[in-house]
């Protein structure tokens, strides 16, 4: 399924690059999350730090080499695109972070339960974006209008950053947990690793199932905001996806890293209003004005390096200064 879908988005959009580049790509992916199921994290255990911290690093690299050969292959312009994309998405992930520990903390599920959680919900997402990305990218290619609905969207996302508490998420109102839990047969205890168990004859669902489906739904609703910004940065549907997989890629390592030390970042959801604001102006100006890449990549970076700056500077609300 992971392998149809960007096929599909191949043949419908015709995109400059050759088919066999996204088959191998997909192939190297499928590759990839087979090593991480079946090899790298076979036993099931809680992900420390040190190992966090390698997994995020070697991501972050594995995606800068591909970004040197998309400036190889491609060119300089490409090039910009794809790592402009990958930071946006990047950095959009942080808030899919906030939301994990939330749902992790409140069915308290066992920290060597979760790294297979985020397996499949990430593995999902996958599938998840490069159906958003076909549907995107067509719609601005069939009516170019749409891009100025997207540039709305993401000002309104950004005003609805800037007014909401990340503190006062509430898990209770995820799709999933008010209307599908009740329609389910679900166990009242954890059973290991399974998702699902059979008893007298009936198939059950366990909580750490119910857990997966939220974390799916609630990448979809981020989708909503990540996916036409990076489709702000390019409109090329292969710069758009691989990007997109490789900040998802890096996803879990990059929450084990943070999990422990997120209110250290208490000024970063500025941050990321500021830069949905700025990509979502891009947008709504882009046929009177067409910012570059350059200056977008700047921007996005100077903006994220001022909030996480800020963050250690400024005291947090429920904290005075010393």
């Amino acid at each position: 399924m992971l392998m149809h879908a960007p096929t599909i988005l191949a043949v419908a959009i015709a995109p400059s690059e050759p088919w066999t580049w996204w088959v191998a790509f997909n192939v190297f992916v499928l590759i990839m999350i087979v090593l991480d199921l079946k090899v790298i994290h076979r036993e099931e255990h809680a992900v420390g730090m040190k190992e966090a911290l390698f997994w995020s690093g070697f991501w972050i690299a594995l995606s800068l080499c591909f970004n040197a050969g998309v400036y190889h292959f491609l060119g300089g312009e490409k090039g910009l695109q794809f790592l402009t994309g990958y930071v946006v998405e990047k950095a959009m992930s942080v808030d899919n972070i906030f939301v994990f520990i939330l749902l992790f903390g409140y069915f308290k599920v066992a920290p060597k339960l979760q790294h297979r959680v985020l397996f499949w919900g990430i593995l999902g997402a996958l599938v998840f974006r490069a159906i958003f990305i076909l549907a995107g990218v067509t719609l601005i290619n069939k009516f170019h209008w749409i891009i100025y609905v997207f540039g709305a969207l993401l000002i309104w996302s950004a005003w609805q950053l800037l007014q909401s508490d990340e503190k006062q998420v509430d898990p209770e109102k995820n799709f999933v947990l008010k209307v599908l839990r009740p329609r389910m047969r679900v166990t009242e205890d954890f059973e290991g690793p399974n998702f699902f168990v059979q008893r007298n004859g009936k198939r059950w669902v366990t909580p750490l199932f119910i857990v997966l489906l939220a974390i799916e739904t609630s990448d979809i609703l981020f989708a909503v905001d990540s996916i036409p910004a990076v489709l702000a940065i390019s409109r090329d549907p292969f710069i758009v996806y691989t990007s997109n997989v490789f900040a998802i890629l890096g996803l879990r390592a990059l929450y084990f890293a943070l999990a422990g030390v997120m209110e250290l970042f208490h000024c970063l959801h500025y941050g990321l209003a500021a830069i949905l604001g700025f990509i979502g102006v891009k947008m709504l100006i882009s046929g009177v004005y067409e910012i570059s890449v350059v200056w977008s990549l700047g921007v996005i970076g100077s903006v994220l390096a001022v909030s996480v700056v800020a963050s250690f500077i400024i005291p947090p609300p429920n904290k005075k200064a010393v």
